[in-house]
């Protein structure tokens, strides 16, 4: 059974949620529930299980800056390690009584009487004082609309959703997509398949993954002397945040990187015809830089063929493109990403004025305060909200960091006896403002391509245009001149 009536509801069990049950529990808030639509914690490092999924980003920096992990058997960790990581994290903390599995939000909505949030699950009905939402950016596969796929006869399944009970050995199987999932996943299906078709629409810029084993006497050194690892960390860190003056300031400050892609293709693959059309035709950054050592080899193999045509339909069998050519497939893997600027979540999610968060982002685009918070969203918080999102480092740093600002938020609500706080529509609209002007001079405006970090109306608003040491700066402290700020209904605001 739902408890009726808590203090904070979490959605999600990824390493947003996670993070934000310990960190509530060490302010001395444990009326916290963690709704999970899934069976258990991990979130997207447990939903994506397909062959060759691994991190991009250093294992000493994808985690959390209070546990770390000096067990890591990889500098760039593979999907299993990540996702027992979490499940132990989860355990070690003594949060987990916290957490309720198999249990889908249906809607959340703002109750202005009671001033709470009323969030309806298929298991009962929660009133939450704030409502934290942690369901994450890369959670809902985003499938390919292509005339017929629904008829396709064979096997089919998005990357996401791994069918592991489908054996491919000996079949001829085709890739869609060409990005982060889809290059970990090509060499592994190649060394398996009879014949493997991949469909790229736009190369990508791939650099070589710098991946090695950890030594046992480098995780007995970690263990030992914490400070070590702290440090190894930090330089990793600051090695990411030379990207992004490339990225927010200059491209051409991007070359050694640019260079370093031209190098990895050069040398994979020798055939002229080929190589061209893995060649990028827009500025590195543009779209993710993806980072692998296997994946060119794996398409200069014989039995691999890659196809830039346009797909024009898929048969019962078959995908035929452009040029009239069918290639007959026995299974379909569709790599082709995920909701980012239409996130499900804020379909279930209603304001104050009854209109859901899709609704209120329908016209302008995702839009909040400091990627946090949203006008009209009374104790809404949003963790990997609009803008927060990297194209170098780690998501964890910028969870951390907006679980320092809700953190500050509930601090201040108790220690003011605040019932609602909601960010001032001016102070949101200014700070959206500010980072669309910075974003035209990016690269991810001006480098180009198209990419999922664009919305329908061309507005990238995913990304942060700037550093994270900034980012980190702007969430150390809740700013209530920036929020409307209301004291329970018997109840009067301190001045």
């Amino acid at each position: 059974m739902l408890p009726q009536h808590v203090d904070h509801l979490v959605i999600g069990a990824g390493f947003a949620g996670i993070g934000a049950a310990i960190k509530l529990a060490e302010d001395g808030e444990h009326d916290v529930l963690v709704v999970e639509k899934g069976p258990d914690v991990g979130g997207t490092w447990r939903d994506n299980t397909y062959p060759g999924a691994a991190c991009d980003v250093p294992s000493q920096l994808y985690s959390f800056s209070f546990a770390p992990n000096s067990d890591w058997s990889m500098s760039f960790s593979p999907q299993p390690e990540i996702q027992a990581y979490l499940q132990r994290v989860a355990r070690d903390s003594g949060v987990l009584d916290r957490f309720v599995f198999d249990t889908t939000v249906e809607e959340a909505r703002w109750d202005d009487g009671q001033q709470r949030w009323r969030v309806t699950t298929d298991r009962g009905v929660v009133l939450a004082r704030t409502l934290i939402s942690g369901a994450g950016g890369l959670s809902e596969p985003k499938l390919p609309d292509i005339d017929g796929i629904a008829g396709f006869q064979g096997e089919l399944f998005h990357s996401a959703r791994w069918d592991h009970d489908v054996d491919l050995a000996g079949k001829r199987v085709a890739v869609i997509g060409t990005g982060a999932s889809a290059i970990q996943i090509v060499p592994e299906l190649a060394r398996t398949v009879a014949h493997l078709d991949v469909y790229q629409r736009t190369a990508p810029y791939v650099i070589p993954r710098n991946d090695r084993r950890y030594t046992r006497l480098e995780r007995a050194l970690f263990a030992r002397f914490p400070a070590l690892q702290k440090l190894y960390r930090t330089a990793i860190y600051w090695g990411r945040e030379t990207y992004v003056p490339g990225f927010t300031l200059e491209p051409r400050l991007a070359l050694p990187a640019k260079l370093l892609a031209r190098h990895n293709l050069h040398r994979a693959v020798s055939d002229p015809e080929l190589r061209a059309r893995l060649t990028p035709t827009f500025e590195i950054g543009c779209k993710r830089i993806l980072i692998s050592n296997d994946y060119y080899p794996a398409l200069a193999e014989d039995h691999v063929d890659l196809v830039t045509d346009r797909i024009t339909k898929v048969t019962g069998d078959a995908v035929v493109t452009a040029d009239g050519t069918e290639r007959p497939v026995d299974v379909l893997v569709v790599a082709t990403g995920f909701h980012t600027t239409d996130q499900p979540i804020a379909h279930h999610v209603i304001g104050r004025d009854g209109r859901s968060l899709a609704e209120t982002w329908a016209e302008g685009g995702m839009a909040a305060y400091k990627g946090t918070t949203v006008h009209g969203f009374p104790n809404y918080f949003q963790i990997v909200g609009p803008n927060t999102g990297l194209g170098h480092s780690s998501m964890v740093f910028v969870i951390e960091s907006q679980l320092a600002y809700l953190r500050d938020a509930l601090r201040t609500m108790r220690t003011h006896r605040y019932a609602t706080v909601e960010p001032r529509l001016d102070e949101q609209e200014r700070w959206n403002a500010d980072l669309q002007r910075r974003m035209q001079r990016t690269v991810w405006n001006t480098g180009g391509c198209s990419s999922w970090y664009l919305d329908e109306h061309g507005r990238n608003t995913v990304l942060w245009p700037r550093t994270t040491v900034d980012l980190r700066r702007r969430l150390a402290r809740f700013d209530p001149p920036a929020y409307e700020l209301s004291a329970a209904r018997n109840d009067r605001v301190p001045a």
